[in-house]
């Protein structure tokens, strides 16, 4: 396979992959078979795109391989004859674009898997796997926990939904409330993967990203008066707007401090600041509303010297009062070390490795060698960057990680 339908058959899967599994769900209704029938959908554009070329409509070509590959498995069944008609009949139609007033079939999944019949890591982690493409290692690892119990919840809420016969569509407005936890929590991790992937060569994965934006703002048209909604968007934008200074030419990873604020998108930083306003006059304060908040600090300050670090640490304490999490902590501890200095956040870190909920977590060995730095206790922070370099998932964090330790001078 040629480097150009490589990159062609990796862009469409990253571009299409829900659309087609999605399609496929609402017709036949079987989500183990919609998946099959997309693999084999890619696996065969990797062999016939190099021999005919790229289609010039990808998602077209790989929603009707799919469709055929799946009239195939369902004629080897014997299903009846109206099942196969339907999936016969099934065409690729594009979906509406950001301006568009009815949900597409993405969203449409994504209700689907966030039913309340369903546990909410479940709803979360099916969502994940189905909507994104994400593989079960690359969920474990965004939820923290080990990849053959992620295996298991994936099947268990597959055959929940097939047994309970739980209808793919989005519910009516009396009940989106009941799932709207799971939805937001859907699109932040869906962001949160395509901000800073959790596994693989490239820390960032703008199409994931870009999807979890755009289906942020189909939400937030469906539920105005949510400010959780409005907030999640507002956090998203305010995010996003520093993509293009978080690596440099050579992809290589900036830190906050050192990135060029000329390249930030100010639109994107204007747009989210006001509609976190928006939000926060509804006065219903929540998760989100109060990262978009942290993430409007950093976005708005001239340079990092202006950074509000003490106001980040505050609302930090308040992100951990509504949602008590060792990965909140850790963030405080960083906010503390640059309000109070790094040995006060050295002293809670300290407190979060005694607890051994981040056991395994590469950011917390990370911010402790980096508090250490600091201090110039370079002989603790260099067995501390080693610590962060054995579970750091991407290449990308790796290489940052051993240019810290090598800025370390050995010792005499």
């Amino acid at each position: 396979m040629t480097p150009d339908v490589d990159a062609a058959v990796t862009q469409a899967f990253r571009d299409h992959w829900g659309q087609v599994v999605a399609t496929l769900i609402r017709v036949t209704g079987d989500w183990d078979l919609a998946e099959e029938c997309a693999q084999d959908a890619f696996a065969q554009a990797v062999r016939r795109w190099a021999r005919d070329g790229v289609p010039r409509r990808p998602a077209a070509w790989l929603t009707t391989t799919a469709r055929n590959r799946a009239v195939d498995r369902l004629r080897r069944e014997a299903v009846g004859a109206a099942k196969l008609r339907e999936v016969a009949a099934m065409t690729y139609e594009p979906e509406p674009g950001d301006d568009g007033d009815v949900p597409d079939e993405r969203l449409r999944l994504m209700f689907t898997c966030c039913h309340p019949a369903l546990a909410m890591d479940s709803q979360v982690a099916l969502t994940l796997r189905t909507l994104a493409g994400l593989t079960t290692t690359e969920i474990a690892r965004a939820l923290l926990v080990g990849e053959p119990a992620m295996s298991k919840r994936l099947t268990r809420a597959k055959r929940k939904i097939r047994h309970a016969g739980i209808p793919y569509r989005v519910p009516p407005a009396h009940l989106l409330p009941e799932r709207t936890p799971a939805v937001l929590a859907v699109l932040y991790l869906l962001f949160n993967e395509g901000y800073s992937a959790t596994s693989g060569a490239d820390l960032v994965r703008r199409n994931l990203s870009a999807e979890a934006i755009r289906l942020a703002r189909v939400l937030a048209r469906l539920m105005p008066d949510e400010p959780e909604a409005v907030g999640l968007l507002a956090l998203m934008l305010l995010h996003d707007a520093r993509r293009d200074a978080r690596l440099d030419e050579a992809g290589e990873l900036v830190t906050l401090d050192a990135q060029d604020r000329l390249r930030w998108d100010t639109a994107e930083i204007a747009e989210g600041a006001e509609l976190l306003d928006g939000a926060l006059r509804r006065g219903r304060p929540g998760t989100y509303q109060v990262q978009a908040a942290i993430a409007a600090c950093h976005a708005t300050a001239a340079d990092a010297d202006d950074t509000d670090w003490a106001q980040i640490a505050a609302l930090y304490g308040e992100l951990a009062r509504l949602v008590p999490s060792p990965v909140v902590a850790l963030n405080r501890a960083v906010a503390v070390g640059m309000a109070d200095g790094p040995a006060a956040g050295l002293a809670l870190v300290e407190v979060i490795e005694a607890s051994g909920e981040l056991a395994g977590y590469h950011l917390l060995p990370a911010t402790r060698a980096d508090l250490l730095r600091r201090l110039d206790r370079h002989v603790e922070a260099r067995d501390a960057y080693r610590e962060a370099l054995r579970s750091a998932p991407t290449d990308t964090e790796r290489r940052f990680l051993r240019r810290r330790l090598a800025e370390i001078a050995a010792p005499s």
